[in-house]
């Protein structure tokens, strides 16, 4: 998905030309080997979706960002960075966004202080924006790290529950969209009605967004997110069609052996193979469209119809990369 093209609002491409210089300028602080770290993620580039969500939250696409505009969206993408560096050091991951990952670069520790450090920064620019974006913005960081704590508690368990995925999936993913929408709603002046139809909007996208991550995870290919296949099932993350997969009568025996533990490739390969022989894919895309659903419900009390028009179309996107399943 290229969001930019579907949202289709020309002048929040031209914002987003604007912003990436800003975004990389914020973190630089004069040490050479500390602004090679922490630009290391922002140099591999990204979609930019929540500063996209941000900026088209303040203006609609009916005119030229502010640079407040411009700074919320810095404020959400250092926050989003910041719980990268951090989740690839928990997870041990190698691969980030086609690149080594900043652990695997630079080592844990350093990951961590960078990370820490790009927090910081996000909370500053929150806080130069005002106490209502700071307070959001601290918030977010709250419902962020009880999802963290929701994946780790549940790590390699194979009896995870639904609620647990959607517990931390909610606060991991959806949380930052929410807020990606709400603080371009307040740097754009949104009247409040508009700022909570945007920020539910936000949490509604997010839930699919992850939804159709984890299922990528398991039926895409190597490189479409940015990291090997099937990394968080071998990592212990069991996602929602995983759990399906592990409550089937015929398939959820042999998969329940195999995991509770790290898998190698061959393993993880087979793991990936079993669930995609369930209806696991199914469900979860049914789940998915269940969220898209509220997403767009959300969409009645934003008036801009270009914005909702875009935004909209991004919903539909994001499942349709999803493969048809073949079982």
């Amino acid at each position: 998905m290229n969001p930019l093209v579907t949202l289709g609002l020309p002048t929040v491409g031209d914002d987003l030309v604007r912003f990436e210089p800003l975004l990389a300028e914020s973190v630089v602080i004069g040490d050479s080997y500390l602004d090679q770290v922490t630009t290391h993620l922002i140099r591999a580039g990204g979609k930019r979706l929540r500063p996209l969500l941000a900026i088209a939250s303040a203006t609609g696409g009916a005119r030229e960002a502010s640079q407040d505009d411009l700074l919320g969206g810095i404020a959400i993408e250092l926050m989003h960075l910041a719980s990268l560096y951090h989740d690839d050091v928990m997870d041990e991951a190698e691969i980030r966004r086609n690149v080594d990952s900043v652990n695997a670069r630079f080592g844990n520790v350093v990951a961590i202080v960078a990370g820490d450090y790009l927090m910081a920064r996000s909370a500053a620019i929150a806080a130069d924006l005002g106490t209502e974006i700071a307070g959001l913005l601290a918030r977010t960081l709250a419902f962020l790290t009880k999802g963290q704590v929701s994946e780790v508690r549940t790590a390699y368990d194979v009896t995870r529950s639904a609620g647990d995925y959607m517990e931390a999936i909610g606060g991991k993913t959806a949380t930052l969209m929410a807020s990606s929408c709400r603080v371009g709603a307040l740097t754009g002046g949104r009247p409040a009605g508009v700022a909570d139809a945007l920020g539910a909007f936000g949490h509604a996208f997010g839930m699919v967004f992850q939804i159709r991550d984890d299922l990528l995870d398991l039926v895409g290919v190597d490189g479409q997110l940015g990291k090997p296949s099937g990394q968080d099932l071998g990592e212990g993350i069991y996602t929602l069609p995983v759990l399906a997969a592990l409550a089937d009568d015929t398939v959820g025996p042999e998969l329940r052996a195999m995991l509770g533990k790290p898998l190698d490739e061959p393993e993880r390969e087979k793991a990936r193979a079993l669930v995609a022989s369930t209806a696991g894919v199914e469900r979860a895309l049914v789940e998915g469209e269940r969220w898209a659903a509220v997403a767009r419900t959300a969409l009645d009390g934003i008036p801009d119809a270009p914005l909702r028009d875009g935004l909209d179309a991004l919903v539909t996107s994001l499942l349709a990369e999803v493969p048809a399943p073949h079982r």
